[in-house]
């Protein structure tokens, strides 16, 4: 563990602090790469695997309104990550928003710890998904992706071999300046933009061939449709497809201006791909008649889903095209993920906060490198867990770990720090954070075995809590700081 010293918080204006391990990394981030590595977080595998997902949940009827109600929320809570981003644009994001929010030596180093306790779970997991969805768009040209090499582990298959290899390709890669990063991410945007492009069109022109656009008619799978928790459950998958927005958040000790930098990233990146996901569902909802029925009947959503509309509409090289670019879109997502989070155990690490080992600045590329390899590492263990109801598990206990503490810290903030510097303070000020906090706790009570994921997301917590405590006691921090001091 790195010494246990106060942190400090630097000039009021929010900037980084100025010391050594701030100082090395530089700020050579700006607006149009901040809005790039934002959405391509945003736009990875989630939105062509959820789309007959969302449709089965909520019906083709409410379909369209989880994705828009899923913008609504995010740019809600997209106005509460840009006033905390431009007030405090330090590396760890949330990391340094609850440690600061909170109090670093009171309940802020409680809860900035049990965030970063909850991302060594979700962050892998995050990536490890993305690697496997990945390899389900790949076994269009590679079929026994699902067979399995040893029979005497019938557990593994290709596909689990294939997604690590893509978690440790996507290490490597990030394994230099962030301008070289930069640089590569343009590189991917190209093939996530061409991959959008080319569902909508094979979307839109398949309706014109089938007579105009219409929406089809209610199946008996929608069991659901016209139902709260139907239109919930749609909705928090369509949330899962947003997250992302945020992104640049973790990088603000790298982002230039930050203070105008990361509102206008946040709040751009949410409006364009929220026109992106809604053009896309306008586009494809009438070939997907029956998709639901097959995503509920498969173990795995394979890329044929979107795949046969492109092949439908262009042939068959179209639908081969459209898995390529799919593919290729979701190893620009967990390029981006794995950019982002890589950022938050090392500014923990950095603050005495987390184990000192991930504090390092690699001397000749001024990246957090043990921190990025780490995570890389834990990425590609979980590429060998079976990933169901992931999605869920993510969502649920981001929103209680870290979403509401935020957007309840932004008022608490604004209370008790009335006059801290704010570069950007939302408008309609608190209705951002309430609209937020009503979207989340929607998603959290309305839907079937609530009780059960809430639960893992409590064990989580709990566990976090527990060593904490034996940390918190060890080294004299709050709540003992005051019985060791009298000592």
């Amino acid at each position: 563990m790195l010494p246990n010293h106060p942190v400090s918080t630097g000039p009021e204006n929010g900037r980084n602090p100025p010391d050594s391990a701030a100082d090395a990394l530089q700020r050579r981030v700006g607006l149009r790469s901040a809005v790039l590595f934002n959405m391509l977080e945003m736009i990875g595998v989630g939105p062509f695997i959820t789309l007959p997902l969302v449709i089965l949940a909520a019906g083709f009827q409410l379909s369209l309104w989880a994705w828009m109600l899923g913008a609504a929320i995010a740019i809600a809570d997209g106005l509460v990550w840009a006033e905390l981003g431009a007030a405090f644009p330090r590396a760890g994001g949330s990391y340094a928003f609850l440690r600061e929010i909170y109090g670093p030596d009171r309940a802020g180093n409680w809860l900035s710890f049990l965030y970063v306790w909850q991302v060594g779970f979700t962050a892998p997991l995050s990536i490890a998904s993305g690697c496997i969805g990945l390899t389900g768009f790949l076994a269009v040209f590679w079929p026994g992706l699902e067979r399995t090499p040893l029979p005497a582990f019938p557990g593994i298959h290709f596909a689990q071999f294939a997604a690590t290899g893509a978690c440790l390709l996507v290490t490597v890669l990030l394994y230099r300046n962030i301008r070289s990063v930069a640089r590569m991410a343009w590189v991917l945007f190209a093939g996530v933009i061409a991959a959008l492009a080319g569902v909508i069109v094979s979307g839109f022109a398949q309706s014109a061939a089938r007579g105009g656009w219409h929406i089809p008619a209610a199946s008996s799978l929608s069991a659901s449709l016209g139902s709260l928790g139907g239109l919930a459950q749609a909705t928090l998958l369509a949330t899962y497809c947003y997250w992302g927005y945020y992104n640049i958040c973790f990088l603000a000790a790298e982002v230039r201006r930050p203070e105008r930098t990361i509102p206008r990233a946040i709040l751009l990146s949410v409006i364009f791909v929220g026109a992106l996901y809604v053009l896309m569902n306008l586009a494809v909802l009438p070939s997907l008649g029956g998709a639901a029925g097959r995503a509920a009947s498969s173990a795995f959503p394979h890329g044929q889903l979107v795949a046969d509309i492109a092949r439908s509409a262009f042939g068959r090289w179209a639908g081969f095209t459209i898995a390529a670019l799919i593919v290729w879109t979701a190893f620009a997502s967990v390029f981006s993920l794995q950019l982002g989070y890589s950022r938050v155990p090392y500014a923990a690490a950095r603050d005495g906060n987390y184990f000192g080992y991930l504090a390092a600045v690699h001397p000749r590329h001024g990246i957090p490198h043990r921190s990025l390899v780490v995570l890389g590492l834990a990425g590609a263990f979980f590429c060998f867990f079976s990933l169901t109801q992931v999605i869920t598990l993510l969502v649920i206990t981001r929103i209680l770990l870290q979403f509401l503490l935020q957007q309840i810290g932004v008022v608490y903030l604004r209370l008790r720090r009335p006059d801290l510097p704010r570069p950007f303070r939302m408008p309609l000020f608190p209705l951002p954070p309430l609209f937020a906090m009503a979207g989340f706790g929607f998603l959290l009570v309305y839907r079937s075995h609530a009780l059960k994921e809430l639960a893992v997301a409590a064990g989580i917590a709990a566990s976090g809590t527990l060593v904490y405590l034996l940390r918190a006691r060890r080294l004299g921090q709050w709540p003992f700081a005051g019985s060791r001091t009298a000592g």
